[in-house]
């Protein structure tokens, strides 16, 4: 059941990602940490508390403290391995997954916010090889169940398909509606939108319902190719 502590995002959340995109370094930020805990924690902490309950019902697995590094991202950047070494993300998100070691190679749901536009979803962030050929296995041994579980998609025009493909078609003889998802090396279902008032509203984490609401069968099917059961 919703908390209903979460009253929207703020004009100031993105005035702050905006800014912090150009003053991209510790002293700005701590000069500012007020502002990001006030316009950015706050407003992302009782969002994952508003969907906690939500969540749950479609997961008991689910993590779904309101913490940074547990649904909530970090604000720093993982410079280690990049050519950017700018120290702060200029975006922020909120994941709902199972936690375990190999999440990226798992179903989960997200929400990301930029300085300009948000999106929201659910999909794998990096599915490996492996659970990618058990997904198409597991169409051709029921392609009519694949095709209902994503009957939302086909019929509605909330999310669309995005993720790496393969360049070489794997099978030409697979039917239109199936190919686009056959050919992918991970996927990830995603709603991008501009900033619209409803962000800034309560009413958001009805949208949010709604749209994680109809994949739930999807998710459920996803669960069970990585599980093997």
């Amino acid at each position: 059941m919703k908390q209903n502590k979460f009253t929207g995002f703020s004009t100031e959340t993105l005035n702050f990602l905006k800014t912090l995109s150009v003053n991209n370094n510790k002293a700005w930020f701590e000069a500012h940490r007020l502002e990001y805990e006030e316009h950015i924690l706050r407003p992302m902490k009782n969002l994952v508390t508003d969907m906690g309950g939500f969540m749950l019902a479609i997961d008991p697995y689910f993590e779904i403290t309101p913490a940074v590094n547990k649904t909530i991202s970090r604000i720093y950047r993982d410079t280690r391995f990049s050519k950017d070494k700018s120290p702060f993300r200029s975006n922020m998100w909120i994941v709902f997954k199972r936690p375990r070691k190999d999440w990226m190679d798992t179903p989960g749901y997200f929400f990301e916010i930029f300085p300009d536009w948000h999106r929201y979803g659910m999909g794998f962030y990096s599915a490996s090889s492996a659970t990618m050929s058990r997904f198409r296995e597991s169409i051709d041994e029921d392609p009519d169940k694949f095709l209902k579980v994503i009957s939302f998609y086909s019929e509605g025009k909330l999310f669309t398909l995005e993720g790496e493909k393969y360049k070489k078609i794997i099978d030409e003889n697979k039917p239109e509606e199936i190919q686009d998802w056959y050919q992918r090396k991970n996927f990830y279902l995603v709603h991008n939108s501009e900033i619209q008032d409803r962000l800034f509203r309560k009413d958001f984490v009805d949208d949010l319902i709604l749209g994680f609401r109809q994949t739930v069968p999807f998710y459920k099917y996803l669960w069970k190719i990585k599980s093997g059961s």
